[in-house]
């Protein structure tokens, strides 16, 4: 066949001039199409850019549409060799094995795409399971049965944590797999998790606080620290570095020091009007490079747990006063749970089931409030 535009000799059955990139009509009359996620290509200049799909992102916006992650590679002479390079981007420049690839094969190719869009500490944790599953990286995925995926992960994760993100990167390169027809995607479904042995952490009484703002009052400049993330709802992490700057004493607010999610690094801190003056106070200790606390984490602690014992608390970690937050937002002020979630940063309400803890008194009072009807 002859191709119309540029005239040279083509297969009779291309859908492009493999020379010039014309797009040529098919046996019945209409053009053949690209189906959808097989990439596109474009002119940019004098050249061709290959450019492909590779997954989706929520919006802040929950209102509007996801938005696409794209890969592109440009370059190319011709239409037809962007096209054509679409596949092996698709693959993050892995070429697609004849036979089923190793599990290996998948997890290069997942840490290429989505992996990079997830948090510092979540592509830490998945980076920790993958190295627990060393044991089958180089098994070729089509061998791998739901007994050798629960045999492993019980192995190489006896604890409920690191077992759940085992599972989680398994389901996640058993999709991959199952998109190429190499796996089943479900398989991973069946790994049991060990049981989850958390001890419920403890929010400081009312004896406590009221002891440890005694402790600052007298001087005590180290009672700031479970203070200020008691009334705050902070993580230990946000605490350690928060600056000067981050403070806006007028608006009641600290930004800019949000981890770990999206909400919490989107959302503001609010400051109760009953910590504005220790917040003051703080500001004007602060450290000369703009830190509020010296930013070592080992003198940090050392200081918040020293301040407990100056205060005559119990040993309760960091977290216990995040606990204690919500705990008296939402049993002792009984605020409503969608506000307890704005104020705590939270995702959904569901968090309140871990972190608020209701003593017997609650529940009796609770109790004593249904009456009879009339």
């Amino acid at each position: 066949m002859i191709c119309p535009k540029c005239t040279r000799e083509i297969p009779d059955d291309a859908v492009l001039c493999c020379y010039c990139g014309r797009r040529l009509t098919a046996a019945g009359g209409a053009p053949k199409r690209r189906g959808n996620g097989q990439g596109t290509a474009f002119r940019r200049g004098r050249t061709w850019s290959a450019q492909v799909v590779v997954g989706y992102r929520l919006p802040d916006d929950p209102a509007k549409k996801p938005i696409s992650i794209k890969r592109t590679k440009g370059g190319f002479r011709t239409k037809a060799e962007a096209l054509a390079a679409c596949p092996l981007l698709l693959s993050g420049g892995i070429e697609r094995p004849q036979q089923a690839p190793r599990l290996s094969w998948y997890w290069d190719a997942y840490t290429r795409a989505e992996y990079q869009q997830l948090s510092k500490s979540k592509q830490t944790a998945y980076r920790i399971a993958w190295g627990k599953l060393s044991r089958i990286h180089d098994a070729r995925i089509d061998t791998l049965t739901a007994s050798i995926l629960r045999d492993t992960v019980a192995e190489a994760a006896p604890t409920y944590y690191t077992a759940k993100d085992c599972k989680t990167v398994l389901t996640i390169l058993f999709n991959l797999a199952a998109a190429d027809r190499y796996a089943d995607k479900d398989t991973p479904s069946f790994i049991t998790l060990p049981q989850l042995q958390e001890k419920e952490r403890q929010p400081f009484t009312v004896e406590e606080q009221t002891a440890l703002w005694r402790l600052y009052e007298s001087g005590d400049i180290r009672a700031a620290i479970p203070l200020l993330m008691i009334y705050t709802g902070m993580m230990p992490g946000e605490a350690q570095a928060l600056k000067v700057e981050h403070i806006d004493l007028q608006a009641h607010t600290i930004t800019g020091v949000g981890m770990k999610t999206a909400v919490r690094r989107s959302a503001p801190i609010v400051l109760p009007e009953a910590i504005l003056p220790l917040v003051g106070d703080l500001i004007d200790r602060a450290q000369a490079s703009g830190y509020i606390w010296c930013h070592n984490t080992d003198v940090f602690y050392a200081d918040y747990y020293a301040a407990l014992e100056a205060a005559g608390c119990r040993r309760l970690t960091p977290y216990s006063c995040r606990h204690t937050t919500a705990t008296a937002l939402a049993i002792t002020e009984g605020i409503a749970p969608q506000t307890v979630r704005k104020y705590m940063r939270w995702s959904t309400t569901k968090m309140l089931d871990r972190y608020a803890h209701p003593q017997t008194a609650d529940v009796q009072e609770a109790a004593s409030a249904l009456k009879r009807p009339v």
